[in-house]
């Protein structure tokens, strides 16, 4: 009798591995760029973004608390959780500012990391200035040269009004790098014609409604008309992806409007800027075609019911003195 002898069970090789670079390998990478980058557009860009920075923080501190209403908020968020998610203007909260709270939340972790300061609120808006520059570098460098590319940062580095907006606490420069972002993954979708880009183009867009409402809306239109026009898919595929990215818009967006909607009004703050404390009549509102027409009832500037205050009572602000 032949006696069998069992086969050896195949061994499974170990997978195999990557040498992955040193770290110091890794960061000269950074600044050199890849093998068909010039060795000088790294550097220029990281150049660029330093002088950038410098631009935006140096003297900052001499801007003091800068726009004292949203700084007062970033206190009050700062002292309470609930102050910080509402974005009141004050820890007991009252009353809310008259913006979304996206743009002090961004500040308010700044604060709670490194106490209150100057220096705490506006570091935060100067660094969203370098993103913004950087974001639109790479943009510009996907289709055109290293040069138009430092141009475009550098345009927007110096251009006055971003100067100021990235050295002050108003909530146009988180919106400006929301928007500029958006930008940039929606031409990615129009590359790759994958749904997934233009969805989370869909999700900046959406935050940049919480912070500053209706405004971020101002880059849909010619973002869905590039899309639909540019992009490599059937057009009802194109149409899926637009819809796709519209509900990522209203999620991303609405989570935060459906809680201040649906919670009681005796439970939280009063919506600021509002007439009967809806964040909803707030953004059609005095935020949205007050804007355009002028009729911005409840406004504290100039000339619009001026001379007084607003006192809160059982979840109604009254209009005292004046």
């Amino acid at each position: 009798m032949t006696e069998t002898i069992p086969a050896e069970r195949p061994r499974l090789l170990p997978p195999p591995t990557r040498d992955r670079p040193a770290l110091r390998d890794r960061l000269a990478g950074l600044v050199r760029g890849g093998a068909d980058t010039a060795r000088w557009e790294r550097p220029a860009f990281l150049g660029l973004l330093l002088v950038t920075g410098v631009l935006y923080v140096v003297n900052l501190g001499v801007n003091g608390w800068a726009n004292a209403f949203y700084s007062a908020a970033v206190q009050a968020g700062s002292q309470s959780w609930e102050a910080f998610f509402y974005g009141s203007s004050d820890a007991a909260n009252a009353i809310t500012v008259d913006k979304p709270p996206a743009f002090l939340w961004v500040i308010g972790i700044s604060v709670r990391l490194f106490g209150l300061n100057s220096w705490s609120i506006l570091v935060p808006q100067a660094l969203m200035g370098v993103a913004s520059v950087a974001v639109l570098y790479r943009i510009v460098r996907r289709r055109f040269s290293a040069g138009a590319a430092l141009t475009a940062g550098a345009v927007l580095a110096t251009t006055p009004v971003a100067t100021l907006m990235f050295r002050y606490d108003n909530p146009d420069a988180l919106l400006v790098l929301l928007t500029v972002g958006a930008i940039a993954l929606t031409l990615r979708g129009i590359e790759s014609g994958r749904m997934r880009w233009v969805v989370w183009a869909g999700v900046l867009v959406g935050l940049g409604f919480l912070t500053k409402e209706l405004q971020a809306f101002l880059v849909l239109p010619p973002l869905v008309g590039v899309y639909l026009v540019a992009s490599p898919r059937p057009v009802l595929r194109r149409i899926g992806h637009l819809l796709a990215a519209a509900l990522a818009v209203v999620v991303s967006a609405g989570w935060w409007v459906a809680i201040v909607e649906l919670v009681p009004a005796s439970a939280r703050p009063y919506v600021g800027g509002s007439q009967t404390n809806s964040f909803l009549e707030l953004t059609f509102g005095y935020n949205g075609l007050g804007r355009v027409t002028g009729d911005e009832t409840g406004s504290v500037v100039p000339g619009v019911r001026t001379g007084g205050w607003w006192v809160r009572r059982r979840s109604a602000m009254t209009w005292c003195g004046g």
